[in-house]
């Protein structure tokens, strides 16, 4: 299976966040559209980097409160890992759980086009067992 299949089911809407905005900002974006990571971008299309709740957490217990104020090209992930929608889906599930990344920009000629999640590839490899299982029960029961 590709990224790109994950993608057709899931959609490719990014939410992503300019790197002058505030903590707070991202925060109440996180929190609004429901997601754990945003894309850290100026124009929507290049990545600057990405930005987790783990991100927020880690500031949180080194600098306290005051992390609110500051913006998220201060507490951003910049080397950021991508794939393409063409990379296999086993792959991908390998090297997100090797780098320990839980959120994976989706790129096509070097401008972001979606990303899946760590829960999407779950979801995805739960999918294809229900398929598999439910054929073979078809196949015993014949």
């Amino acid at each position: 299976m590709l990224i790109s299949d994950v993608i057709r089911s899931k959609g490719d809407l990014v939410v992503t966040i300019a790197p002058d905005q505030t903590v707070k900002t991202l925060i109440d974006m996180l929190d609004e559209h429901r997601i754990g990571a945003l894309v850290v971008s100026t124009d929507g299309k290049t990545i600057a980097g990405i930005v987790s709740e783990r991100d927020v957490v880690r500031r949180l217990h080194s600098d306290g409160a005051d992390v609110l104020n500051l913006t998220v090209s201060d507490i951003m992930t910049a080397d950021v890992r991508t794939a393409a929608p063409e990379d296999n889906l086993e792959h991908i599930a390998r090297v997100m759980t090797d780098a320990r990344v839980r959120h994976l920009p989706i790129v096509t000629a070097g401008e972001l086009v979606a990303i899946i999640s760590i829960g999407d590839v779950v979801k995805n490899r739960i999918d294809e067992l229900q398929v598999e299982r439910d054929q073979l029960v078809d196949y015993i029961h014949r």
